[in-house]
């Protein structure tokens, strides 16, 4: 019999290097499982977090184990690369922080045990993620278990991978399922039982209603085909349904299981996305991991949260970024019907030496991950080009990836997610079956509008072509609001407004394949320092914490939700210095009607989103009803605007007013590409933008812009793009920036 024990209790961690032969106990601070040494550091701002080897020591017994049994260990989540000794014995190491690996102890289990586990985050080459806007938690993160077999056994060393494949075939009212495992130490002609269970195919001979067959082995493989009637289709969020596929050998009683759907899916470049030959239109969220004080390691419970957020919005698809995530959040998206993109941290910046890296990683996503019916599509990369720009090397390696996951997995699609900066014609748009863009008009540059026309101009041009949308975003920190919001205030209230005009564009453009808001929830970038918050990208719509929805996630429930609500925005902008203040409320429901101090000002019948103007004089409670659903705000009249709401005081706002502005001479106030026009104009703004970059940890790098896009970003004024980076750039500085655009003329 197979035994399968959580080992995360009684842990040693150090810092300390140490000697893995020599070793006679375990050292350092007791610990438990998950655990990561960042969860502070890593979420603090300034780019400095630790990265470099820890060891995590155990003692334990001999485990209970079968005559000529076998013992191994698995480990779901070592960041970036473990290796495991047991008595001073390597047992095996493994490259790459986020996907399942085993290692075999039985040679070297005693009596009495000493494991030792090194998990090294350090930089590197050769192993990915090394540049990301994210951080790279090191440490035995996800959950460790003390496996036992008997000697003959499902596969347990095959890329970490479940020992059992299930694919399915739709047949009209039945579906043909395939059941393929791999099995170690197993002689030929073993028979392996195989059965399907919640299928309602109950005879007399067979009371508990399963699919049952048999079959022999042969290489260390078994395979049985088997049918089930009238199948009951996994049909996402409408019917999530799942089968279990079991296996058995009969010789020595070892069994496995797995989970599974029945169902088809299709992408077409004018309608989009099909589920079981029905329309389904995603739209929904990244997700990275990670949690405020907590890092990348997570609960059970946690990954139970997140997933009960992203529900509760509605969404019906989740991009799981940029990196393999627990087994047990893939197992929450089938029970709860999301349709995935799954991907590995090939990201940002190509390494010559990475390539066997990439293979090995994009083999144990899909091997580990094949049975889950909610993945759809494999991602083989995410804004590649960033950082190093297209090469022959990049190409060729995509295209090894591009045909490994059709080897391993013929039935799902390949994916990759670029950079708004590389050029739509580039060879790398056609490589994978389905390409997305990174595109952040309207917060990096651009306006909000500019969006829907890329997304026409795409389609003009490339009728035949399938195009999503990977991501897209606005940072907010709720403490930030605005009356008048404008892009790169960081305010909860232009990410709003960003949110709202982005979800209006895309129920008009149905061929977008899916669509994936950058993010759910705020995330650990410890090179960040914007928006008030270093260490923290803010575009989620919920906070790090998970304890503040923003309004912007009402916003997608809006449009998403079949759930009855009204939503008021604007809760945390309490003191408001305006005379007639602007109320925005989100509801699913047709008409709204807004009260003031329990007296109606206004009712509105529209589609998703109400504005209502409403005078203030002193204390208010307003109201929104929409049917039996209500919500309340508190607001009150102030003299002057509260200064905790902005992300630069007034004073300095209107100091960047009154910078001197010499006629026929440059200043802060006018275009980059007025700037650039002169050498020395250019020489200033590649030096103000290099120490930015720096500032960031490089996450800003210098890429190479598409014409379209470089002309845009030329439009913006140097003192809009600089008010993101007050805490960079002070005023000084921008003061003798001015002061040198000031001397030099205009062309």
């Amino acid at each position: 019999m197979r035994t399968l024990t959580l080992f995360n209790d009684n842990w040693q961690f150090t810092k300390e290097q140490c000697e893995p032969t020599q070793l006679v106990s375990p050292i350092g601070d007791n610990v438990s499982i998950p655990h990561t040494w960042n969860n502070q550091d890593g979420q603090d701002g300034g780019g400095d977090y630790y990265r470099g080897k820890c060891w995590y020591t155990k003692t334990f017994p001999r485990p209970d184990m079968p005559q000529d049994g076998e013992v191994w260990l698995e480990f779901r989540g070592v960041g970036m690369i473990g290796e495991v000794f047991l008595n001073g014995v390597l047992l095996g190491s493994h490259e790459g922080g986020y996907s399942v690996f085993r290692v075999n102890a039985t040679a070297a289990i005693k009596d009495q045990n000493l494991l030792a586990v090194s998990a090294d985050n350090s930089a590197n080459q050769h192993v990915y993620p090394q540049f990301a806007d994210f951080t790279f938690y090191g440490g035995i993160y996800r959950d460790v278990y003390l496996i036992t077999v008997p000697k003959s056994h499902f596969a347990l060393g095959h890329f970490g991978s479940p020992g059992i494949t299930v694919t399915s075939e739709i047949l009209g009212d039945e579906a043909k399922v395939t059941v393929a495992c791999l099995l170690e130490n197993t002689p030929d002609g073993t028979l392996v039982e195989f059965a399907v269970k919640g299928v309602d195919a109950v005879t007399s001979a067979n009371p508990d209603g399963d699919l049952i067959a048999t079959a022999t082995v042969k290489d260390g493989k078994a395979t049985a085909i088997l049918t089930i009637p009238s199948v009951r289709l996994w049909d996402g969020l409408n019917d999530p349904y799942l089968y279990t596929a079991t296996a058995e050998i009969t010789t020595s009683a070892d069994k496995i299981e797995a989970t599974f759907g029945c169902r088809t899916f299709s992408i077409d470049e004018d309608k989009g996305f099909f589920l079981n030959g029905k329309s389904y239109h995603l739209c929904g969220v990244a997700r990275h991991q990670d949690r405020e004080g907590v890092g990348s390691a997570i609960t059970k419970a946690m990954q139970q949260e997140d997933m009960a957020l992203i529900k509760e919005m509605g969404a019906n698809t989740i991009r799981l970024a940029h990196y393999q995530h627990d087994p047990y959040f893939y197992e929450l998206c089938d029970k709860v019907g999301m349709i995935v993109w799954a991907e590995i941290p090939y990201i940002s910046m190509h390494m010559t030496q990475g390539r066997d890296n990439t293979i090995s990683q994009l083999t144990e996503l899909i091997l580990q991950n094949i049975n889950n019916p909610s993945i759809v599509c494999w991602g083989l990369s995410n804004e590649i080009t960033v950082a190093g720009g297209e090469s022959d090397d990049l190409y060729e390696n995509h295209v090894i990836l591009n045909d490994l996951a059709h080897k391993l997995d013929p039935t799902r699609k390949t994916a990759m997610a670029h950079v708004s900066m590389l050029s739509t014609d580039s060879k790398l748009i056609d490589l994978p079956d389905i390409s997305s863009y990174n595109l952040y008009y309207g917060w990096y540059w651009g306006e909000l509008e500019d969006m829907d026309s890329w997304f026409d101009q795409y389609k003009a041009q490339y009728p035949g072509k399938i195009i999503g949308l990977s991501e897209y975003g606005a940072d907010a920190n709720p403490r930030l609001q605005s009356p008048s919001p404008e892009k790169s205030d960081y305010t909860e209230t232009y990410q709003a407004k960003y949110h709202a005009h982005m979800l209006a564009m895309w129920t008009k453009r149905p061929y977008i394949w899916a669509m994936h808001v950058w993010n759910m929830f705020d995330f650990g970038s410890d090179s960040r320092n914007e928006g008030a918050r270093p260490g923290v990208n803010q575009k989620g719509l919920v906070s790090f914490d998970r304890k503040i929805k923003k309004d912007a996630y009402y916003a997608y429930k809006a449009y998403l939700s079949k759930e009855p609500f009204v939503h008021m925005c604007g809760r945390r902008y309490v003191d408001r210095s305006e005379a007639v203040t602007s109320i925005t409320v989100y509801s699913n429901q047709s008409q709204v009607s807004l009260f003031m101090d329990g007296v109606e000002i206004g009712a509105k019948e529209g589609d998703k989103v109400f504005t209502f103007e409403a005078p203030i004089t002193g204390q208010h409670t307003i109201e929104a009803r929409a049917g039996a659903y209500t919500d309340s705000i508190s607001i009150r009249k102030v003299d002057k605007p509260n200064q905790e709401y902005a992300l630069i005081d007034s004073k300095i706002m209107n100091w960047f007013g009154a910078l001197e502005v010499r006629e026929g001479y440059l200043s802060v106030k006018d275009s980059l590409g007025d700037i650039k026009k002169s050498p020395e104009g250019a020489a200033l703004l590649e030096a103000i933008m290099t120490r930015i970059r720096e500032s960031s940890g490089n996450i800003i790098p210098e890429v190479k812009m598409t014409k379209e896009l470089q002309e845009m970003i030329d439009r913006m004024t140097l003192d809009k793009t600089l008010g993101r980076y007050g805490s960079v750039i002070s005023k000084e500085d921008i003061a003798k920036l001015n002061n040198a655009l000031n001397q030099i003329p205009k062309l």
